[in-house]
């Protein structure tokens, strides 16, 4: 699945507040003329959201349970996410299934667990977990260490940090030492609607002899892979779209790519990323310290 596929004239823009904020496919736009009083329709065939603010979640959410009712909103989850704009403001607070639907804009977070050889330090296997057969999302598919959706009011790196004893067993000591890549940006269809998301990654080294054990039953197993074995299963389409860009980072930061492969790929993957400073909007542990001014 390419993670930048183009909407191809299939979805209308969604506006609030004056600035776009996710988009609609056909079926959407119809069931959508069902509610008049909130959305408006606009010249280019897209949608603009009239509820203000204060009223915005609760409209919103007898919207959703209809469409979900119709079966256009799909792996209902009882999360609530922030729905962000494409400014990063803060539009909604929803229903994390219903982002899809919109096409809005959310964040995920990923770990790569990794051991690393002893003398040289280079990364050489990557803990690889295989996600429940009962998940509502790619069930049974191959997955980084960690992973977690953002819900509203954490950060990228607190939801790993939460989902890290959830899904890994790992103890809070242990997490501390969860380092920063990049961020990677993804805008595709998906079964459950268009997925636009901010993907923030991170590695982990784990000691030998660690072994995660899932907490919370959505993790089926783990594996501990070499690394060209788990970048063949992101390379054969076996890990979910979000795990085989994070292994992708991993391998690219760290140089574990033959030199003409990376060669090839740094800069179409580079295309993909988010620039620090924006970034850094959601997660703030990625701010840059002020520089320290010298004396005269």
């Amino acid at each position: 699945m390419d993670a930048r596929l183009d909407e191809r004239g299939t979805r209308w823009p969604v506006w609030i507040d004056g600035r776009r904020a996710g988009s609609v496919n056909a079926a959407g736009r119809a069931a959508l003329a069902a509610w008049p009083q909130w959305l408006n329709a606009g010249a280019d065939g897209g949608l603009e959201l009239v509820v203000p603010r204060g009223e915005r979640d609760a409209a919103l959410a007898e919207v959703h349970a209809a469409l979900r009712a119709q079966g256009l909103i799909h792996a209902w989850r009882e999360e609530p996410f922030a729905w962000w704009d494409d400014q990063g403001a803060l539009a909604a607070v929803i229903e994390r299934a219903c982002s899809r639907f919109w096409g809005a804009l959310t964040l995920g977070a990923h770990a790569n667990g990794y051991v690393a050889d002893p003398d040289t330090g280079r990364p050489t296997q990557l803990w690889i977990a295989r996600r429940a057969f009962d998940k509502p999302t790619d069930p049974g598919r191959l997955d980084n260490l960690i992973g977690a959706g953002v819900p509203h009011g954490q950060t990228p790196l607190q939801a790993l940090h939460r989902e890290a004893w959830e899904e890994a067993g790992l103890l809070p000591d242990e997490v501390r030492e969860l380092r920063p890549g990049r961020v990677i940006e993804l805008a595709c269809d998906i079964p459950e609607g268009w997925q636009h998301e901010w993907l923030y990654v991170f590695d982990l080294a784990l000691p030998a002899g660690r072994v995660p054990q899932n907490q919370d039953g959505e993790v089926h197993e783990h594996r501990l892979m070499r690394v060209d074995e788990a970048l063949r299963c992101a390379a054969e389409g076996e890990m979910t779209t979000d795990a085989a860009l994070a292994t992708l980072d991993f391998a690219l930061r760290h140089g574990l790519l033959p030199p003409e492969q990376a060669a090839s790929l740094a800069p179409r993957f580079g295309a993909l990323c988010v620039a620090p400073a924006r970034a850094a909007r959601f997660e703030p542990s990625l701010r840059s310290p002020p520089a320290r001014k010298s004396a005269d």
